[in-house]
């Protein structure tokens, strides 16, 4: 009698087990920082990066003036982790609507920029331009100026000296804290303290509708900006080989 081949599938356990450890080993790096932003968020060692998140923000809303025909008079951030951009013109709706929804596809793009692209430093590089530039037009008070220049200079150094696998982390660090930072910020401020004078109520007040209800549409929409960037970005292997000097695909 010939021997039979058994051509039983694998159990599904085995699999989802097998998949999961692919999935940890191709993202750890990811996973770690991710986590890393979590435990520290509530600590001082987060609030530079969240003041970074906020002006990101507040140039979301002067991109946003200026690509309506509007103009950027001035911006600012503050040490409590507030801001504000003030312009003139513009479409109030964009303007209103960029500030959340703008940060976190500047904090995807950042991302992008570091999973699939050798370009870290001069990403790195163009960002602290960015924030040199503007400290030096908008920026009116002296903690706004100074920590708007002082990143920038921190970035523009960094992707001239350090070797493209830090920047790419930094890259991370940055645009991971915008996506963790930005439904957060959403729930906090339209939501939860609905009676804040935030970008939702402005907008209600302009266009029709509630505080809540357009920090809901904002918070949703935040969710599968996040969870189909995610999807698409990680593919098998996102974590930064040092040794090699190169990026998986």
């Amino acid at each position: 009698m010939r021997g039979a081949i058994s051509t039983a599938p694998r159990p599904r356990s085995c699999c989802t087990i097998t998949s999961a450890v692919a999935f940890l080993k191709g993202h750890w790096q990811v996973l770690a920082l991710t986590t890393l932003i979590f435990a520290l968020w509530q600590t001082p060692v987060m609030v530079p990066l969240k003041i970074v998140v906020v002006l990101l923000h507040e140039l979301s809303h002067g991109a946003a003036a200026i690509l309506t025909g509007g103009t950027i008079e001035q911006i600012s951030v503050s040490p409590q982790q507030g801001g504000f951009a003030r312009t003139r013109g513009g479409s109030g709706f964009f303007i209103s609507t960029a500030g959340y929804l703008g940060s976190l596809v500047l904090g995807v793009g950042l991302l992008i920029a570091a999973l699939k692209s050798t370009a870290d430093r001069v990403v790195m590089m163009a960002v602290g331009a960015i924030f040199v530039l503007v400290a030096a037009l908008y920026m009116r008070d002296l903690f706004a100026f100074g920590f708007t220049a002082g990143m920038g200079a921190v970035l523009l150094a960094s992707g001239f000296f350090l070797p493209h696998q830090f920047c790419d982390l930094g890259l991370r660090v940055i645009g991971l804290t915008s996506m963790i930072y930005v439904p957060y910020d959403i729930f906090d401020d339209t939501i939860r303290r609905a009676s804040l004078r935030s970008d939702a109520r402005i907008l209600a007040e302009e266009v029709g509708g509630s505080t809540i209800l357009w920090g809901v549409i904002w918070l949703l929409i935040s969710g599968v900006v996040i969870f189909v960037a995610l999807r698409s970005l990680l593919g098998r292997d996102s974590n930064v080989h040092f040794t090699s000097g190169t990026k998986a695909p």
